[in-house]
């Protein structure tokens, strides 16, 4: 599998892309060819074309959840000509409308709309994409230190954001966690990709962990990542310096931003 960033928070140095607060990568595995999540713009487009990749011949696009950093690069992802023949496959409750603080942060689309303009697959239950990677669907709770919160901000209903999920790739040297902003809880997410591909080696994760504090939340955040000997890490997007920096003191964290490519076998 090879994996490009094609929108991040960060740059790479001397790496002239285009970077914002959001997340999209570009994954070949084999001949399957997946756009994880698009960013809020149109950068993913611009940064593509950069990189010389072909989305064109994309055959799907995978969405981590439903808020806007994520999402919104849809308004022109769907205006190009192959859009209609993509598959988007992404939790049901991706699509519904989210709000914080009063404001829309949602998708652009409803998946009434996105059913006439691509072939739209939702799922809460694990979508195999191809041999080896799979869509997690929705992830249980499986730590009591990874309780979900509300991102809704006093809204009615109260938004605990179910349909955050991740990709996972089964490698030779065990799994690759893909993810968009942990919001089901980092350690959730890996413990649960291991009941689902029935593996328990962890060589990889890359993506937001949605850590912010130097908690104890965070600290057990490390013991379940030092416990499970996980050697590639690489916390972006949603991760602040102080949640980073802390992780590295334990286990050192990889360099990560726009136009970084991994292979993973």
């Amino acid at each position: 599998m090879q994996l490009t960033v094609l929108v991040d928070n960060n740059t790479l140095i001397d790496r002239y892309y285009l970077g914002e607060p959001g997340v999209s990568y570009y994954i070949e595995d084999g001949d399957a060819k997946i756009l994880f999540d698009v960013g809020y713009s149109d950068i993913f487009l611009k940064n593509a074309r950069a990189l010389g990749i072909d989305l064109s011949s994309l055959q799907q696009v995978v969405l981590s959840h439903g808020h806007n950093d994520h999402t919104r690069g849809l308004l022109w992802l769907s205006e190009q000509e192959y859009f209609a023949d993509l598959e988007l496959v992404a939790h049901p409750e991706a699509l519904e409308p989210k709000q914080f603080n009063g404001e829309a942060i949602g998708a652009p689309f409803t998946a009434r709309q996105l059913q006439e303009k691509c072939r739209l697959r939702l799922s809460k239950e694990p979508v195999w994409l191809t041999e080896k990677m799979v869509f997690l669907g929705e992830i249980p709770q499986l730590h009591d230190f990874e309780q979900r919160q509300s991102f809704s901000a006093g809204s009615d209903p109260v938004d605990l954001v179910l349909d955050d999920t991740a990709l996972v790739y089964c490698g030779t040297d065990g799994l690759f966690v893909i993810t968009g902003c942990s919001h089901s809880g980092i350690c959730n997410i890996i413990e649960y990709a291991k009941q689902v591909c029935g593996e328990v080696k962890i060589q990889g994760i890359i993506g937001g962990w949605h850590l912010f504090k130097v908690d104890e939340r965070l600290e057990k955040t490390i013991a379940y990542l030092q416990k499970n000997n996980i050697q590639e890490l690489y916390p972006c997007h949603c991760c602040s310096f102080k949640a980073k920096a802390a992780v590295h003191v334990q286990i050192p964290i990889q360099e990560i931003g726009v136009g970084k490519k991994l292979i993973i076998t």
